[in-house]
């Protein structure tokens, strides 16, 4: 006998939840650099833009498969599929890219875990700019430090998806989030107040397409393209599991402006409060952990009452990452569930110690295994990671989505639309329908092939 599916308590837990797994460390520390790169307010304009007629569709499309097959996405595509289709192999697929995805981001979630305790510690304090970029070069080489952080980063994960659905993961996701949006907000407004923060400010905020020209208009439009698209992890059915929580009162099209809006919302905050504070010290936005881990905590060694501020800042960024582990770690473990019919409990611990060692790679690629650069030099396995999941599962995924949802050899843009549109709010317009078959398809497949492209041929 089939085992009754859990649901989610609340909308509002649907929309967090949702929003939590959305909302990653690409809205902190990569949007900021690249919207600082391609022409501040003017790159923000075209990522707007590609967020809504790139990444929504793709969402709707997830959260519909959910909620129409009342599984994950290792199981959602076989229930959906025409008779003798083979779209469900994609399922087992999906499932491994959540691997991959967690396989990287524990270690640096355990990265965010250190810096907000040597933070509170007060430990960057009275160190020179050196001195805090060495720090962050000293927990590289420190494997065993790096994996008790890793570790407790897995925990702090998996313990609220092993209390279950609504007391666990709902319940403590909506601290999360909420927690998250009151320093955003808080640290936002505090940047805003910075002595010399304005012309970091009007960068941000006011459109410069002169200096998008200078740096490429072909170069910016693709960033922002790829921004808008991973951003929201899509792909991977990490969303779809939230979608086969949820009943069919509400429109999919409405709850995805929702969950993209609070999204955004994180990602523009970001830039208010780095942009500001870069330009009061002196410093440029750099790419990547060095803004997070170098060119950030040297500013709040500057600023007045840095340590708390900076505590605060890693705060939200640790939350940040928590929310994303404990949206992924729930799908992981509904897909043991259903598909292998282990108890929760089992599938948390199973799964906890599977993922603390297949973490290990990307931890020791830092140090112990720092030989291997798989994708040429000054490369880790970080990197390859990285590389499998955000250039090849995330739009390998999407664009079967599409098709799955948009064609007649899937599940049909006639089911899809219905799913979607059940329950009251925003339709989608049945006038994209070529846009959804044929124009999206292409959207994805130039992401896909440039990804590739930039990595071996570029």
């Amino acid at each position: 006998m089939e085992n009754k599916r859990e649901t989610l308590k609340s909308r509002l837990g649907f929309i967090l939840l949702s929003a939590g797994c959305a909302i990653g460390l690409g809205n902190v520390w990569r949007f900021p650099y690249i919207a600082g790169k391609y022409g501040g307010a003017a790159f923000v304009l075209i990522y707007l833009l590609f967020l809504f007629i790139l990444g929504l569709p793709i969402m709707i499309m997830e959260f519909s498969i959910g909620r129409a097959s009342k599984q994950n996405i290792g199981l959602a595509l076989k229930t959906l599929e025409p008779p003798k289709t083979k779209w469900h192999l994609y399922g087992p697929v999906a499932i491994i890219g959540n691997y991959v995805l967690m396989m990287f981001y524990t270690t640096i979630s355990g990265w965010l875990l250190a810096y907000f305790f040597h933070t509170l510690k007060g430990d960057f304090q009275n160190l020179d700019t050196a001195g805090v970029a060495n720090s962050f070069t000293l927990l590289l080489q420190n494997p065993k430090e790096m994996i008790f952080w890793m570790v407790l980063s897995i925990l702090l994960g998996f313990l609220p998806v092993a209390k279950g659905l609504q007391n666990g993961v709902e319940k403590i996701s909506k601290w999360i989030m909420s927690g998250l949006l009151a320093l955003i907000l808080i640290l936002a407004i505090n940047s805003l107040t910075l002595k010399g923060g304005a012309s970091g400010l009007r960068f941000y905020l006011l459109p410069d397409f002169h200096r998008m020209q200078q740096t490429g208009l072909f170069e910016a439009v693709y960033a922002a393209m790829g921004q808008a698209f991973f951003t929201l992890s899509i792909g991977i059915g990490s969303l779809s599991i939230f979608g086969s929580y949820i009943g069919r009162d509400k429109t999919l099209t409405g709850e995805s402006v929702r969950v993209i809006t609070l999204d955004t919302f994180v990602a523009l905050c970001s830039g208010l409060i780095i942009f500001p504070a870069c330009s009061a010290f002196g410093v440029q936005p750099n790419a990547g952990p060095s803004l997070i881990f170098v060119t950030l905590p040297n500013i709040f060694n500057q600023m007045a009452g840095g340590r708390i501020w900076g505590s605060l800042f890693f705060a939200f960024m640790s939350f940040a990452a928590l929310s994303t582990l404990i949206a992924v770690f729930e799908n992981i473990t509904s897909y043991w569930i259903d598909a292998h019919h282990t108890k929760r409990k089992k599938a948390c611990l199973y799964n906890g110690l599977a993922i603390v060692l297949l973490s290990l790679p990307c931890l020791l690629g830092f140090n112990l295994l720092s030989a291997i650069q798989p994708l040429g030099e000054g490369t880790t396995i970080l990197d390859l990671e990285d590389f499998l999941v955000s250039s090849t599962l995330l739009p390998l995924g999407s664009l079967i989505f599409t098709l799955f949802c948009c064609t007649k050899y899937g599940w049909g843009w006639k089911n899809f639309t219905a799913e979607a549109d059940a329950g009251s709010g925003l339709k989608v317009p049945k006038g994209l329908k070529v846009y959804f078959q044929w124009i999206l398809p292409i959207f994805i497949l130039v992401l896909f092939v440039k990804g590739y492209w930039d990595i071996f041929l570029g």
